[in-house]
């Protein structure tokens, strides 16, 4: 008689249950935080990436003295249309990240560029380069 009973205790027992479910809420309790912050990092990388990009196109067209620029936007990047006795060129990137500021300390130094104020959440970033070599500048706005 004992046998028999033994036979039919197949499965897992309610507390079991609960401390596995317990045990996967901590997971994801601990994973959540950890995820949105490398994803932030991740829109911060895009934005330096697209700020330096745009840097370098403006600066080509005005090393190779080019003449007017037509506006053309790619992705999150807008160069501004110039004519060709303008005295600068600019470029404006809009930043794709969701935090103010960055999130690691990483203002950009790009080619020597005069930074003014910081990224902002869903800001933008002009560059604006001269055209006599005087100098670049990076100006966060919102």
């Amino acid at each position: 008689m004992f046998k028999k009973l033994r036979k039919n205790e197949k499965g897992f027992t309610l507390a079991e249950l609960l401390i596995v479910v317990a045990i996967i809420g901590v997971l994801v309790a601990i994973s959540i935080p950890i995820f949105t912050t490398q994803l932030e990092k991740a829109r911060e990388a895009t934005d330096l990436a697209n700020i330096r990009s745009a840097y370098a196109e403006v600066s080509a067209n005005v090393l190779t003295e080019e003449g007017a620029v037509t506006e053309k936007k790619e992705g999150n990047v807008t160069i501004n249309a110039v004519a060709a006795d303008a005295t600068d060129m600019t470029a404006t990137v809009t930043l794709t990240q969701k935090k103010d500021n960055w999130e690691k300390d990483a203002t950009p130094s790009i080619g020597g560029m005069t930074v003014t104020g910081t990224p902002k959440a869903s800001g933008t970033a002009t560059i604006t380069v001269k055209r006599d070599g005087s100098g670049a500048t990076l100006t966060y706005s919102k």
